[in-house]
């Protein structure tokens, strides 16, 4: 069963939250403080990983670190905010021999209540959908680990299956080509009412993003996907997506920012 909830994060946050209507501008700040030692550095270019800029919101948070991929997982929305890997292209190769395990779990690292549980999906009408996704990991160690629930959130099945897998095997074939990748995928919450599911309340996003960034080819962008039954994507540049998330991407040339592509080879 589904539930919709208004203003729940003004409710729970206060007056200022990380949805578009409300978050400013954040692009132009200077490097922020806060950045944690503990944030899995090695998946973020220039060990800087993202950074919330919401305290309130940062205050309910817990990084958590796999072998390949690691999230910033929300005690609020009972998903990740953030999922950050960095893919190089023998990873890629790797990946491609890996076997799913398809076997999703309940993240136990997570304080009582924090997380999403396994029945939260049943009968939901949503799919689990990876953030760092499964085709990345090229370890069987990793493998295991993306299928952990800290690392999904609920997705459009008809989304997950099509126009979001065809994004992801188009970053797979950039990283190929450039050489390595960072990439940070996550959820974005768009609105003042906003629908969760199962008795946990795990919010669904309104949309999902990808930020990749491209150190070879000095290139960076970001995509942003409706979650919904759609074919359609937008590109975005990392300070539009930066100002829309609430995030800050401090291991990103900020001379890249405002570079705008396209579109992706094969979506």
């Amino acid at each position: 069963m589904t539930i919709r909830i208004k203003a729940v994060f003004a409710a729970l946050l206060g007056a200022s939250c990380f949805l578009p209507a409300i978050v400013p501008a954040v692009a132009s700040a200077s490097p922020l403080s806060w950045i944690t030692s503990n944030d899995c550095s090695q998946f973020s270019p220039n060990g800087r990983a993202p950074v919330v800029v919401n305290a309130k919101l940062r205050a309910s948070t817990q990084t958590l670190c796999y072998s390949d991929f690691a999230v910033l997982h929300s005690g609020i929305t009972k998903g990740p905010l953030w999922s950050a890997e960095h893919l190089t292209a023998q990873h890629v190769d790797d990946a491609k021999n890996n076997t799913r395990t398809n076997r999703f779990f309940a993240e136990k690292q997570l304080q009582p209540g924090a997380g999403a549980q396994l029945d939260d999906y049943k009968r939901s009408g949503y799919d689990r959908g990876h953030m760092s996704p499964a085709g990345d990991r090229w370890s069987k160690k990793g493998m295991a680990e993306s299928f952990s629930l800290a690392n999904i959130v609920p997705q459009n099945p008809s989304n997950n299956r099509r126009v979001w897998a065809r994004i992801e095997e188009s970053v797979r074939r950039l990283a190929e080509e450039s050489g390595d990748a960072y990439v940070v995928t996550g959820p974005l919450f768009s609105g003042r009412e906003l629908q969760t599911i199962g008795e946990s309340r795990v919010f669904v996003p309104t949309q999902l993003y990808k930020v990749v960034y491209l150190p070879a080819r000095n290139l960076a962008f970001a995509v942003v996907v409706d979650n919904t039954a759609t074919d359609a994507y937008t590109m975005k540049t990392v300070r539009e997506l930066e100002t829309m998330s609430g995030l800050q991407f401090p291991g990103i040339p900020d001379t890249l920012k405002d570079k705008r592509i396209g579109g992706l080879k094969g979506v």
